[in-house]
């Protein structure tokens, strides 16, 4: 089983975006989060429902983000939500999903998302990134932290590449998120392949 989930940023991408999740879900990983929150929900609606199609063809679960109702709508049951979008919702609607992940900044909201219900957490950014560009990482005493304080799945984010991803795994991490590399990386498969491998 994967351990390695993808963080779609269609902006990055140097090719058609679909023949990118193609190639990304032909290796396999844990899930394919999409996260393109910059759309309309009706466009983001359209999105989903053929990222949907090419996860299902690869039997790589899709999991939609922040647009928990467009979810609800499709009855797609896997949602990934930033913490005060998971706060917004009733305990009705979170139960409705059998996948709920929130991203989480800090151990009392680790803990927050863990009594909310949430089924696994994204913990970051662990080390310096790009897409935090000046923002100092907040480091594997965090996570392990996290990762202590939650009985539930925490999977890393944040600057992971295949020279640091070991240190997220001895941090406790169940496992670890990519954007940016799987956006533009040659052999998105390939690259699956090596982290797989050392997490």
């Amino acid at each position: 089983m994967s351990r390695i989930l993808c963080v779609t940023n269609r902006k990055l991408c140097r090719e058609d975006f679909f023949d990118r999740i193609e190639k990304i879900a032909a290796g396999n990983p844990a899930g394919i989060i999409l996260r393109e929150k910059d759309l309309s929900p009706e466009e983001y609606k359209v999105l989903a429902l053929r990222v949907r199609e090419i996860c299902q063809k690869h039997k790589v679960p899709c999991i939609f983000h922040t647009f928990w109702e467009i979810a609800l709508e499709l009855s797609h049951e896997a949602i990934h939500v930033p913490l005060p979008v998971l706060r917004e919702m009733s305990a009705g609607e979170r139960v409705r999903f059998t996948t709920l992940g929130a991203s989480c900044h800090s151990v009392a909201e680790a803990k927050e998302a863990e009594e909310l219900s949430c089924t696994y957490i994204t913990a970051g950014h662990i080390f310096e990134t790009d897409c935090k560009k000046g923002l100092p990482g907040r480091g594997t005493d965090f996570l392990q932290e996290v990762c202590r304080e939650v009985s539930i799945p925490v999977f890393a984010i944040g600057g992971i590449e295949p020279g640091n991803i070991s240190k997220v795994r001895e941090a406790g991490a169940f496992g670890a998120c990519l954007m940016s590399s799987l956006m533009v990386e040659k052999d998105p498969g390939k690259l699956l392949l090596t982290m797989e491998k050392k997490i």
